[in-house]
């Protein structure tokens, strides 16, 4: 048996790369399908090609691997996730795209204070730190009263809250629910209320777009798979350094694809925001060993 206290960050470091790899793919792709696609018709293509990569998978390896008993749970979750999933593509339709990145960087601590007031987990001073952190590089990213605020960021911004909802039901499910039966069913769910949404603009895409569509689908599932795999080969606190490589990997691409500026505030925010991030993690795992060490 695997000992799960054996770090492997080199292996572990691999993975990230490629969900990074991932997230900035999945990112290009729907920006490039939202010349013709709206953020419904987007999601539910996104959902259709993964739902039958997993589907073929499961004639593989079997329909066991996905038996559940919490299936209003995940009804419940998915219909908050598919918010936070077309909330993000038509961010990153219409902002730049380290900017959408840079206020992702907020879940972390949107799942605290759900966490706090769902699970009923405890206000810790990394916590605090990390939920103040997370304001603040908000109010930076932003800038209100300097600058006009763009609607689709306060989009990016509910969409992260949705995201941030569903990891603490990913977190309640974890015990009895797999990473393929999370995904599989955020997929079946998800399908046929993406269908329904963008039946009224109902439209098929080019020819010239369905490759970017195919990137889009095996990106969903890549990005899912690799970071599942990171944090199994290492703990959150030498996994999550390298999860803010995303925000300046993304505002190059964003340079080179779309000739998007660098904006110093955005990064500032965002490097705000993830040391919140880093801070919370450190305070826990030192609160956890000090636990099992008494």
């Amino acid at each position: 048996m695997e000992n799960k206290n054996q770090q492997r960050p080199f292996l572990a470091s691999l993975w990230m790369i490629g969900a990074l790899i991932s997230i900035s793919g999945m990112a290009v792709a729907g920006r490039e399908l939202s010349s013709e696609l709206n953020a419904f018709q987007i999601s539910f293509t996104r959902s259709f090609l993964c739902f039958v990569s997993l589907l073929l998978l499961l004639i593989f390896i079997g329909f066991k691997h996905i038996k559940t008993n919490k299936i209003k749970l995940h009804v419940f979750r998915n219909i908050i996730h598919f918010g936070g999933q077309t909330g993000w593509l038509y961010g990153v339709a219409l902002l730049p795209l380290a900017e959408v990145f840079a206020i992702e960087f907020t879940a972390p601590i949107w799942t605290a204070i759900l966490a706090i007031i769902i699970l009923k987990e405890r206000l810790t001073s990394g916590r605090s730190i990390s939920i103040i952190l997370g304001f603040i590089g908000v109010l930076i990213i932003l800038r209100p009263g300097l600058q006009i605020i763009q609607p689709a960021a306060l989009v990016v911004l509910f969409a992260t809250f949705c995201f941030a909802s569903t990891y603490v039901f990913t977190r309640y499910m974890s015990s009895t629910e797999t990473p393929l039966t999370i995904i599989f069913y955020m997929n079946l769910i998800q399908l046929p209320i993406g269908l329904m949404a963008s039946i009224p603009n109902w439209h098929i895409p080019s020819i010239e777009l369905w490759p970017w569509a195919l990137l889009l689908g095996l990106t969903g599932l890549a990005s899912h798979f690799c970071f599942a795999h990171a944090f199994k080969h290492a703990d959150a606190a030498v996994v999550s350094p390298l999860d803010f490589m995303r925000l300046p990997l993304i505002a190059f691409i964003g340079f080179v694809l779309y000739d998007e500026g660098w904006d110093f505030m955005i990064l500032f925010g965002g490097t705000i925001i993830f040391v919140g991030n880093l801070l919370n993690i450190y305070s826990e795992q030192r609160s956890v060993r000090k636990q099992s060490v008494n």
